[in-house]
């Protein structure tokens, strides 16, 4: 690609489109930049890129933009079918991705994790395994450090820990990683991917066009993965909690990996089947990478978990409260609830992603879930569901603030409070992160009142 004869329109200007307009530019590209919700943060984002020459749009000049320009790279918040896209490929235009910019230039081999849930976490226990045995690797793109603004740092010998997304591998063609992994596949997303067929080919994006000589590890636990062994050239490598398999299994209450010991699941220090399973994929990433067997188990056995998942944020006048606010799905959600240890409170709601929740209020009738506080956006969808499953232990908000208190205050004694909403956050926040730091910062008021 000779970058000084293309003209690039970069939407979105997130963490993503930001890394994209400035790698343009560095290479001296002609950069048009937009976005159709121009916050503060995103006004202070542009003035900076206009300064080093970029031109930004408005939604007035965007159909000048559309005709002038080579090349569209949406941000992975773009739908494909959104206008703007869809304008591109009416005129035979180019549309990529950060990630597929960022998959052109990546010279270091790539660890790449996708599925429904466990992508953070795994990519997280990911980097503990590999700072541990000595080796480079970088956690990036949906991680919350697109790879764009890593990939000229990233050299032959270090390793890129890539966290995939469904939204990514919409426009993400290039990437060829060395390892792929998918941890589990569960209803997600289809208010924007429609139905669960194109969602899980989306998934399966990732390990369609592996080589023989690349390795593909799949959850053999999870029957919708388990069939993507048929669509990959890769050799398959399994992990299973039930079962011994080719690869990385529980057995006797320990893990392995193709009959090596690796370590006993009583001495990890985070909890939960879920995170057995993440174990198991990182064991099987190891072992093929050929990291050192001990330091990999004791790297995994030490790991505390990630930011907004499951995290204990305090204990106030003897209730827990716990922040999952990256639980955004029915699934995240029950894998949260399942850990609960105490009678819990759990806050629900945001912005619809289009579940069936029926399924969600019937598992939470046979849980240690003594109440639920109800709120956002899609509140009323969860109401329906709630009452049609014969769930009535539940109280009914508007907002989130709201919801907190109300949480708080029906709290008793040894009872949890769980932010884990099973939505979106979109209705009123930014992002999941910032749903979580608001929740927190509401505990630590708490806590400093008392």
């Amino acid at each position: 690609m000779f970058f000084g004869n293309q003209k690039f329109l970069v939407a979105g200007m997130s963490r993503s489109g930001e890394g994209c307009a400035n790698f343009l530019l560095r290479r001296g590209a002609k950069v048009f930049i937009y976005d159709d919700v121009v916050t503060d943060k995103v006004a202070e984002v542009m003035n900076s890129l206009r300064d080093k020459g970029a031109v930004a749009v408005s939604a007035e000049s965007l159909n000048d933009a559309v005709n002038v320009c080579d090349i569209l790279v949406i941000s992975p918040g773009i739908p494909i079918d959104n206008p703007l896209p869809v304008a591109f490929r009416k005129l035979g235009k180019a549309i990529i991705g950060e990630e597929e910019l960022a998959a052109m230039f990546l010279r270091a081999p790539a660890v790449a994790v996708t599925g429904t849930n466990g992508k953070t976490t795994t990519v997280s226990m990911l980097e503990s395994i590999t700072a541990a045995c000595g080796k480079k690797g970088v956690p990036c793109g949906n991680y919350g450090n697109p790879l764009i603004n890593v990939v000229e740092e990233l050299g032959y010998d270090d390793l890129a820990l890539l966290e995939i997304s469904s939204f990514q591998l919409e426009t993400l063609f290039s990437l060829r990683p060395h390892i792929a992994v998918i941890t589990n596949i569960t209803e997600d997303h289809l208010n924007r991917h429609y139905n669960m067929d194109n969602y899980v080919f989306l998934k399966s994006k990732l390990i369609r066009t592996l080589r023989e000589s690349e390795y593909a590890v799949l959850n053999y636990d999870d029957e919708r993965v388990r069939q993507l062994a048929k669509v990959t050239r890769a050799k398959v490598i399994w992990f299973s909690a039930i079962q011994q398999v080719e690869g990385a299994y529980l057995d006797g209450g320990s893990i392995y990996y193709n009959g090596e010991r690796y370590f006993g699941i009583e001495n990890m220090s985070l909890g939960g089947l879920h995170n057995v399973y993440n174990a198991l994929a990182c064991v099987a990433v190891s072992a093929l990478l050929g990291l050192d067997k001990a330091a990999s188990a004791n790297a995994i056995c030490k790991f505390k978990g990630v930011k907004h998942r499951i995290q204990l944020v305090a204990e106030v006048d003897g209730v827990t409260y716990i922040n999952d606010s990256k639980g955004t799905n029915v699934d995240a959600t029950l894998k949260a609830v399942e850990s609960a240890t105490r009678p819990t409170i759990l806050l629900l709601g945001g912005k619809d992603k289009g579940y069936d929740y029926a399924p969600l209020f019937e598992a939470l009738s046979k849980s240690r879930v003594v109440h639920a506080v109800i709120y956002g956006e899609n509140r009323f969808k969860m109401l329906d569901s709630a009452v049609g499953s014969g769930f009535y232990s539940f109280s009914l908000c508007a907002e989130f603030e709201t919801a907190v208190h109300l949480a708080m205050f029906v709290a008793k004694p040894g009872q949890s409070v769980l932010l884990s909403p099973a939505s979106a956050s979109f209705d009123e926040f930014a992002g999941y992160e910032e749903r979580g730091d608001a929740f927190t910062k509401l505990v630590e008021g708490l806590r400093d009142e008392n």
